[in-house]
C-alpha cells in the first residue's frame, strides 16, 4: 500500500473472515519524528513500615527517525454481511463451513445442496458522510419536451442517450440515413467558428470520399482534432455501425456497405494477443500493455480517483481542452494526432495493445490480403458474421496474425521458447524475419501514449453517444 500513493490503508476487524469489509485509512505527509521512550522505576528501600515512600522514576527518549507519511482512519465501518442463513423460524445458521473452502475437499462438498448465497460485492460507494442538497426543478425553454424515459434505462446500467444526435444502424435495418439530423448540423455549426475547425472538416470530408468507412482512431491518425470536437464532428458527417462485420464504425452518409462488395475491405477484424501457457508465453512475458487490467482493479472505496477536467464550449471554440496545456510544445497541426499503429498492423511490429479493432484493409500484410481477397468477384451474400468475405475468414487471420507475433516474441525473448520442439518451430517459421530487438520496441510503446478515447472503440466510443 504504502509503494502505491493512490491506494488507502485497510483495516480488516476480521481478518479471518473474507466476506468483513474494511474500514479505510487516507494517506497524508507530514514531518514528525518517531520517539523512543524507556520508563524506570527504582524503588527505595523502605525503612518504617508505616512510611510509604515513592518510587524513584526515570524517562529516558531517543530520537529513532523522522515520519514523513502517516495513515489517518477518517471514515465509517461499512455494513458487515455474514454468511448466515435464516431459517423458517427466523434461527440464524452459520454457513462459515459449508461455503468456506479451508482444505483440499472432495467432490462431495461441491455437491452438496445449500441454500443460495451471494454476497453484494460493495454496499457504499463512500465512506465519508456528506451533505445532499436537492436541487430545484430545472426551468427549460418554452417547447422543450423531457425525453421518453423506457424500461430498459429506467433503472440499472443502461441511460439514455447523450445529445450528441449520431445517428446508428443495426445490420439487419432495410435504410440507412443520407444525412445527419438537425440537431447535430446545429451542435457542430455552434463549435465551428474558426478557421482551424472548418479546415478540419474539409479534410474529414475528404477522408470520407477516399474510403466511405473509417474507424474512429483511424481518423484521430489522419487529422488533428479535440477529442470533443471529433464527438460533434463525426455525426454531422456520417452514422455508425452497432452491429455486423462493420460495427463500430463510421460510415459516409448515404453509403450502404451491405449493397457493395468492395466494402469488404472496410470491415472490422477483433484481434486479441493470444498469451497462455499453450502459447509458450505468459501475459507479463509481452512487451504490449492492456488497456485496461482487471488485477489491479480496486473498489471506488479504496482508490483516490482525480476529479475529471471537463470542457465548457467556451473551451472549444478557442481551440483549448483537457490536452490544450499538456500539447503547448505540439504544432497544431499533430497536437491530437495518433500514430499510425494505433489503427494499422504492420509485419514484424506488436500492436499497441493486446486487444486490437483493425479494419481489414489496414492489414499491411501481403499473407493477410491473400486471405481477404481469396472470393474476389465471386461474393454473392452479405452475412452479418463474415460480410462480403468467405466464412471464417476472420479466424484465418487471427490465426495468421498470432503467428507472427509470436515469431516476434520468439526473436526478441528466446528464453521463453528454449523448450520448444524443432518440429513445433517447423510448424510456425514464417516467411519473414523480425528485425527489432526488445528495447526498440519497448522504447516505441513507451512513446505512444494516446489520447482520449483511444481505447477499445467497442467498449468506450459508443458510451460517447449512449
Amino acid at each position: 500500500i504504502y509503494a502505491d500513493p493512490a491506494k488507502r490503508l485497510e483495516l480488516y476487524f476480521r481478518p479471518k473472515d473474507p466476506y468483513c469489509h474494511p474500514v479505510c485509512a487516507n494517506r497524508f505527509p507530514t514531518s514528525t519524528m518517531l520517539l523512543k521512550v524507556r520508563r524506570r522505576t527504582k524503588k527505595k528501600q523502605q525503612l518504617d513500615t508505616e512510611e510509604q515512600i515513592q518510587p524513584e522514576v526515570q524517562f529516558e527518549m531517543e530520537i529513532l527517525g523522522i515520519v514523513t507519511t502517516v495513515y489517518k482512519f477518517q471514515g465509517m465501518s461499512d455494513f458487515q454481511y455474514l454468511a448466515m442463513h435464516s431459517g423458517p423460524d427466523g434461527k440464524q445458521t452459520s454457513m462459515y463451513d459449508k461455503v468456506l473452502m479451508l482444505k483440499p475437499e472432495k467432490e462431495e462438498f461441491f455437491n452438496r445442496d445449500l441454500p443460495l448465497y451471494i454476497p453484494p460485492p460493495i454496499f457504499s460507494r463512500l465512506d465519508t458522510p456528506i451533505d445532499y442538497f436537492y436541487r430545484p426543478d430545472i426551468q427549460h425553454r418554452s417547447g422543450y419536451n423531457n425525453p421518453q424515459v423506457s424500461g430498459e434505462n429506467l433503472i440499472g446500467l443502461s441511460r439514455a442517450r447523450r445529445p450528441h444526435n449520431a445517428i446508428f444502424v443495426n445490420f439487419d435495418d432495410e435504410e440507412i440515413p443520407t444525412k445527419p439530423l438537425d440537431a447535430a448540423v446545429q451542435n457542430w455549426k455552434k463549435v465551428c467558428t474558426n478557421p482551424v475547425d472548418k479546415k478540419v472538416e474539409e479534410e474529414l470530408r475528404k477522408l470520407f470520399e477516399v474510403r466511405p468507412v473509417w474507424s474512429r482512431n483511424a481518423v484521430k491518425a489522419n487529422i488533428s482534432i479535440h477529442p470533443d470536437k471529433l464527438k460533434l464532428l463525426l455525426p454531422y458527417l456520417a452514422y455508425y455501425m452497432l452491429t455486423g462485420p462493420w460495427r463500430s464504425l463510421w460510415v459516409r452518409f448515404g453509403y450502404d456497405p451491405r449493397k457493395h462488395p468492395e466494402a469488404k475491405i472496410y470491415q472490422v477484424l477483433d484481434f486479441r494477443i493470444r498469451c497462455g501457457m499453450k502459447y509458450g508465453y505468459a501475459a507479463t512475458d509481452m512487451p504490449v500493455k492492456a488497456k485496461r487490467s482487471t488485477y489491479n482493479y480496486s473498489l471506488p472505496i479504496t482508490v483516490k480517483k482525480q476529479g475529471s477536467h471537463t470542457v465548457s464550449v467556451h473551451d472549444l471554440k478557442q481551440g483549448l481542452g483537457t490536452a490544450g496545456t499538456s500539447g503547448a510544445k505540439k504544432s497544431p497541426s499533430s497536437r491530437y494526432k495518433l500514430k499510425e499503429s494505433i489503427y494499422i498492423f504492420r509485419e514484424g511490429a506488436l500492436p499497441p495493445y493486446r486487444q486490437m479493432f483493425y479494419q481489414l484493409c489496414d492489414l499491411n500484410v501481403e499473407s493477410l490480403q491473400k486471405i481477404i481477397h481469396r472470393n474476389d468477384g465471386t461474393e454473392s451474400e452479405c452475412t452479418e458474421r463474415d460480410g462480403w468475405c468467405l466464412a471464417k475468414t476472420s479466424d484465418d487471420l487471427r490465426d495468421s496474425m498470432s503467428l507472427m507475433i509470436k515469431q516476434i516474441i520468439r526473436s526478441t525473448r528466446p528464453a521463453l521458447f528454449s523448450n520448444t520442439t524443432s518440429s513445433e518451430d517447423g510448424k510456425e517459421q514464417l516467411a519473414y524475419e523480425s528485425g527489432e530487438d526488445e528495447d526498440d520496441e519497448e522504447e516505441e510503446e513507451e512513446d505512444f501514449k494516446p489520447s482520449d478515447g483511444s481505447e477499445n472503440e467497442m467498449e468506450t466510443e459508443i458510451l460517447d453517444y449512449v
